[in-house]
């Protein structure tokens, strides 16, 4: 898909800062965003996405990354209508009703931990996500369940976004 982000840390330094760090380093959770809003059709420049998440956490400006009930907020007031998924054994069945979905887990390797932000969608070959990992290049496919790709990388308290669009009448 055209302008979609595959890899963040690709970005160059100056390019999309996130408060005062790297979109590299911290805009998983912008990048998630504008790509899901692209995998609808939509187009919002970066800078946009980046400046709304930067006024929902005044304090902290993108600089630990991006609050994981964020994505959902900004699409709710952008007018799509959005569903929270806390169950992973449902991830499956409510990302296929959703036109795009962004999916938020934490990670660990040894004594470093973290979290992430990735766009995905369902499609005919599986589960497809955009901006996965360091060396991705293009579109990663997870497989048929989302359940089974979290627990075989051992990742964890992982929350599902989907999102329906809103020209959809299904909606």
């Amino acid at each position: 898909m055209k302008d979609l982000i595959y890899n963040q840390t690709q970005i160059p330094r100056e390019q999309w800062r996130y408060g005062f760090r790297s979109s590299a380093s911290t805009g998983c959770g912008w990048i998630a965003t504008y790509n899901a809003l692209k995998l609808m059709g939509y187009h919002m420049d970066p800078e946009k996405v980046i400046r709304r998440y930067e006024r929902m956490l005044p304090l902290i400006h993108g600089n630990t990354g991006t609050n994981m009930f964020a994505p959902a907020l900004c699409f709710r007031k952008w007018g799509f209508p959005v569903e929270l998924v806390l169950s992973r054994t449902q991830f499956d069945a409510k990302a296929i009703e959703g036109d795009a979905c962004i999916l938020y887990y934490r990670w660990r390797k040894g004594l470093k931990f973290g979290a992430h932000f990735v766009a995905l969608q369902h499609t005919d070959r599986g589960f497809v996500g955009y901006n996965t990992y360091k060396n991705s290049t293009g579109p990663d496919l997870y497989g048929n369940s989302l359940d089974i790709f979290l627990k075989s990388r051992g990742y964890f308290g992982a929350i599902l976004l989907v999102i329906r669009d809103k020209r959809n009448k299904k909606s």
